[in-house]
């Protein structure tokens, strides 16, 4: 196995949510962020953040590329070599997913251990597919053309976060905000104006 995607395995095991920087560019970002806790730092920290996984992400589909078999070119990869590289990658996840049969199907913490099969997981696939349909169109791709937007990788994905969501018990739906009451307007006090003193009440 290539170094690069190894490199990129584990570092997307490590907290299921494919964070692939150096450990040089962590030091990095962590000193700055200690340095500064403006907004404006925060921001600037996170997009260097998302920028660094986006370059590795795609160095490392390259490099996927290069070793295939046959090799493959980016201009003719489909949603079916993505599908390809999704599953290539799922066999060395760190994420438990129960099966219809196991007695722990659905439950959040289970109390002991199974056999169940390890895989990656379903929020982790879906950030790396971001970053890559992003960086396919900055490296000159067309949108029309970018085979991490194709419709099959979409329902692969769609797939697999309903399968996990059932397996583990572990909802993915996003919250809806509650919107806040409606502020009550208070009742506006009708002015009636005084009759005048010594006019009668009656006609």
């Amino acid at each position: 196995m290539d170094s690069n995607i190894q490199d990129f395995i584990d570092t997307c095991n490590s907290d299921n949510t494919c964070n692939l920087i150096t450990n040089s560019t962590t030091t990095n970002l962590t000193a700055a962020s200690a340095a500064s806790s403006s907004p404006a730092s925060t921001s600037i920290t996170s997009s260097s953040r998302y920028e660094n996984q986006k370059r590795r992400d795609w160095n490392t589909f390259g490099q996927y590329l290069k070793n295939h078999r046959p090799p493959l070119s980016l201009s003719r990869c489909s949603g079916a070599h993505v599908l390809e590289f999704l599953r290539y990658l799922d066999q060395f996840g760190k994420t438990k997913v129960h099966t219809p049969i196991c007695p722990f199907y659905g439950h959040p913490n289970p109390p002991a251990p199974c056999p169940c099969p390890l895989r990656q997981a379903w929020g982790s696939l879906d950030a790396l597919i971001g970053r890559l349909r992003a960086a396919f169109e900055e490296n000159g791709g067309k949108p029309e053309a970018n085979p991490f937007g194709a419709r099959a990788v979409r329902l692969y994905l769609r797939e697999v976060r309903d399968l996990q969501s059932k397996a583990r018990g572990i909802s993915y739906e996003k919250k809806k905000r509650k919107r806040p009451p409606p502020q009550q307007q208070p009742m506006p006090i009708p002015h009636h104006p005084l009759p005048p003193p010594g006019a009668s009440a009656t006609h």
